[in-house]
Parts: C-alpha cells; sequence; structure tokens
C-alpha cells in the first residue's frame, strides 16, 4: 500500500507539472495570437508617444487624447533584455539588416539608439526572446512605420504603465499667436521668394534682349567694316583707273560703296542706341533681381529660424549630476546647473510630454508617465525578461502626485523659461534620479537608461556604434533571425 501510495503521489505530481506545461504553452499560444488592437470609439490622431511594457509584453501607442494601438512584442531574452529606459526614434528604415547579427533581416525599423536597439517586424514566439530590440507583428510594424515620425517618444517600461494628465505651474506654456506669427513669417518668405523669382526672371529676359541687340550691334559693325574696306578699294580703283571707261566703272562701284556705307553706319548708330537703351533698362532689374533676392534670403532664413524655434524642445533634469539640458532637433542648445530642492531625497522619474495646446492658445496639455528606477528586484528580473503568463491587463495610468512633488522641487533657470515660452506640442521634460545614457550624442535626443533595470541587450551592443553603414543590402535576401 505504501508503495501505491507514493506511485500515485508519483502520478499526480507528474499529471499536475503536465497540466502546468499545458497551461504554459496555452499561455504563450494566446499571447502569440494576442491581435493588434485599434481604438474605434473615435478618430485616431497622430502618435504623440509609445510604451513598452516589458512584463506585458505589449506596445502601445498614444495620441493627445489616449491609447490608439495596441500590438503584441517580443523584448530581449535574459541576458540581451531590452532596457527600461527613455528613447525616441532617431532613423527609419523600410527595409534593414542587422549589422551585428549575421545579416538579421528588421523590416520597417524604427532605431532607438546608434548601438542597435530599435523597433521592428519579425516573429514573435509569445516570450522575450530578441537580442535587445523589439519585435513586433509584421503588419502592425509597417502600419506603425507609416504613422510614426523620427522624434517620437518611446519609453520602455519595467511596469504596465500609461500617461496620465497633469496641470502644474511649472510645465511650459506657449507663446500667443506663436503659431500664427511664423505662418505669417512662411507667408512672408513665399511673398519673398515669388517676387524673387519675378524680377530673376525680368532680369533674365531684359539680359536676353540685351544680348541680342550686343548680337546686331557686333553684326552692324562688321557689315560696315566690310563696306569701308570696299569704299578703300573703290577709292584705290578710281585713282587708278587710266581710260574714261574704267574712271566711269569706277566711279559708279564708289558711289555704291559710299552708299552702302552710308547705309550700315545709320544701322550701326541706330544699334548702338538699341544697346544703350537695353543696358539702361538691365541696370535696374539687375539691382532690383539682387535686391529681391537679399530679401528672400533673409525672409526665407527668419522663417527658418522662428520655425526651428517652434520645433519641439526636450528638457532633462538630473539629480544625480545637478545639471539641465536642453535639447532641439536632437542636437544640444543649453546645459546649466539646476537647483533641486533636498538633493540628496530621490526624486524617480518622470516623462511629462505637451500633448496639445488648449484652445486659448496659450496653455498646453501635458501628461506624464512616472517610471520606477534604482530598485532591487531579484528574483523579478527574469521574470520580467519573459512574458506575463496570465491576461493582459491594461496599463496603470497612476496618480501624478510624484510627478507633482517633483516638479515642486525644481527651480526652472530663467534662461530655459525664456526657451520654453517657445514649447509646441511633443516638447517634453523629463525628471530623473539617473544620469545620460552614454547613448545621447549626435543624432539623438535624451536617453535615459533606468539604473536598477537589466541592460544586457544595449551592453553587448557598446563599441559597434555608427551611424552609418556602408553596404546595401540586395532585396531578394530571406529574412533570418538567430
Amino acid at each position: 500500500m505504501k508503495h501505491l501510495s507514493f506511485a500515485g503521489i508519483a502520478l499526480a505530481g507528474g499529471l499536475a507539472a503536465l497540466i502546468a506545461a499545458q497551461d504554459q504553452v496555452a499561455a504563450r499560444t494566446a499571447r502569440m495570437e494576442s491581435p493588434v488592437e485599434s481604438i474605434q470609439s473615435r478618430v485616431a490622431g497622430e502618435p504623440v508617444i509609445a510604451i513598452v511594457s516589458l512584463p506585458e509584453q505589449r506596445i502601445t501607442l498614444y495620441d493627445a487624447t489616449g491609447w490608439i494601438l495596441r500590438a503584441p512584442v517580443s523584448s530581449g531574452q535574459k541576458g540581451r533584455e531590452t532596457p527600461a529606459g527613455i528613447f525616441s526614434v532617431i532613423q527609419k528604415e523600410a527595409e534593414h539588416y542587422s549589422n551585428l547579427y549575421d545579416d538579421a533581416y528588421m523590416p520597417h525599423m524604427q532605431r532607438l539608439t546608434w548601438s542597435g536597439i530599435a523597433l521592428h517586424g519579425g516573429p514573435l514566439p509569445g516570450y522575450a526572446a530578441s537580442h535587445g530590440c523589439v519585435r513586433m507583428p509584421y503588419d502592425f510594424a509597417e502600419r506603425l512605420f507609416g504613422l510614426t515620425k523620427v522624434g517620437m517618444r518611446v519609453i520602455v517600461a519595467p511596469s504596465n504603465v500609461a500617461p496620465v494628465e497633469i496641470a502644474h505651474k511649472a510645465l511650459f506654456t506657449s507663446k500667443p499667436g506663436a503659431d500664427a506669427f511664423a505662418a505669417a513669417r512662411a507667408a512672408e518668405a513665399e511673398d519673398a521668394a515669388r517676387k524673387a523669382a519675378a524680377a530673376k526672371q525680368a532680369a533674365a529676359t531684359a539680359s536676353r534682349a540685351t544680348a541680342q541687340a550686343r548680337t546686331a550691334v557686333r553684326t552692324a559693325e562688321n557689315l560696315k567694316r566690310r563696306a569701308e574696306e570696299q569704299m578703300a578699294a573703290a577709292d584705290k580703283a578710281l585713282s587708278s583707273a587710266i581710260s574714261d571707261k574704267q574712271k566711269e566703272r569706277a566711279a559708279d562701284t564708289r558711289t555704291k560703296a559710299a552708299a552702302r556705307l552710308e547705309q550700315l553706319q545709320a544701322q550701326l548708330t541706330a544699334a548702338d542706341a538699341e544697346l544703350q537703351s537695353k543696358l539702361d533698362a538691365l541696370a535696374p532689374l539687375r539691382e532690383a533681381a539682387e535686391s529681391a533676392e537679399a530679401a528672400r534670403v533673409a525672409t526665407a532664413e527668419s522663417a527658418r529660424e522662428f520655425a526651428r524655434a517652434l520645433q519641439p524642445i526636450s528638457v532633462f533634469i538630473s539629480r544625480k549630476t545637478q545639471r539641465l539640458y536642453v535639447r532641439r532637433a536632437f542636437a544640444p542648445i543649453l546645459e546649466t546647473a539646476v537647483t533641486i530642492l533636498e538633493p540628496e531625497r530621490p526624486i524617480g522619474t518622470h516623462v511629462f510630454t505637451a500633448m496639445e495646446r488648449t484652445n486659448d492658445d496659450t496653455a498646453m496639455r501635458w501628461s506624464v508617465v512616472s517610471l520606477d528606477s534604482g530598485r532591487p528586484h531579484g528574483d523579478g528580473v527574469e521574470g520580467r525578461a519573459g512574458a506575463s503568463e496570465g491576461p493582459q491587463v491594461e496599463p496603470a495610468a497612476k496618480e501624478p502626485g510624484d510627478a507633482k512633488a517633483a516638479l515642486d522641487r525644481i527651480v526652472i533657470p530663467p534662461e530655459v523659461a525664456r526657451l520654453a515660452e517657445m514649447a509646441s506640442p511633443r516638447s517634453s521634460l523629463v525628471i530623473s534620479d539617473e544620469d545620460l545614457s552614454p547613448e545621447t550624442g549626435k543624432g539623438t535626443d535624451f536617453v535615459v537608461l533606468l539604473s536598477g533595470e537589466p541592460q544586457g541587450g544595449i551592453a553587448v551592443r557598446r563599441g559597434h556604434q555608427s551611424t552609418e553603414f556602408w553596404y546595401q543590402r540586395p532585396r531578394f535576401r530571406l529574412p533570418f533571425w538567430r
């Protein structure tokens, strides 16, 4: 009986393990078949921010109102984890092959770091399996590629988070009428360009007429020179004539040559007068064209400068370095010290994003995503590298109390406040205990990695950073993934 009891226990344990394995397979299979979701209750706007949830293995796109697209993903496997942190799309390439992993095909690649972390289409086994990138369903990656723009914020989150609306006096406001002023500057530039083109065309037409008049003068000069030669020959023939008949013939030739010379002289005089009138007309037209071109260049540069000033700005504040950094269009424009109250106390990591202008055109709607950072994980790290095996849950829209408290501790320098007056939608403010990642550089927005999270997927790529690729991949290659 005891033997049978042990056998029964072993059989029961085996059945339990089998059932558990089947449940895991079923959960992963359901995850593989998890559909792409699209918001149906309203018209979707342009994506502003994307959040990749590592525990849920899901990417969610948000516009100014809320989420618009969701899809399952496969992030980095253990040892090559997709690093949790704050990124932006810095490059897009519809057909891309990895220069690190055996030319692996990465369709509709949207690069997040120059060292090789990216969003792209790929196989989804139902769990984290990549070398650090975020794989998405192929059709979804293609669809997303057509919707996004370089510069879109991408947050890779170690928890299931979502943006929540926030209002605070420290968040940037927009200069009243900035868009209208920019439109007026652009219209001025277009008008100046039209005027410059018209002036250039008028000067070109006058220049061609002057060239034709100059040609007429040269033709008349050549004909007159030949007539003068003929006149000289007639004079010589007349002086050497002996007989009356010879003298009569020579005199007749000279008379005709004189008449011809007189006619050609009149033509030359008229051609000279015409040329002079063309030159007189050309001079002011050229001056007008030069003036119009100078005005075009000046107004175009003014419009470009103002348009650049209205581009989204990114501000990063690091408690670790007590520094504030500002970038616009991936280029650094300011770095300065910043005052953080109680600098020894953690402040967290908070990503504030300007979603859209309000109706009065001076205020901005802001959202915030707060991330946990610097936490000990223990066994939780490995779990985060895989996929959640239960049903997917809605991202948590955490109350912005911690984010407001972080803003309360920041003293924004005046020069930054002046820059912020030109803030536009998609501008961002990031406050973090972390320092900037070395991935922040030329052609990037701020890259911030959460130090309490595994970074294997980015660690193996260090030393391979490159912004140029010397080869082109043949389009007929078949996909290959390791």
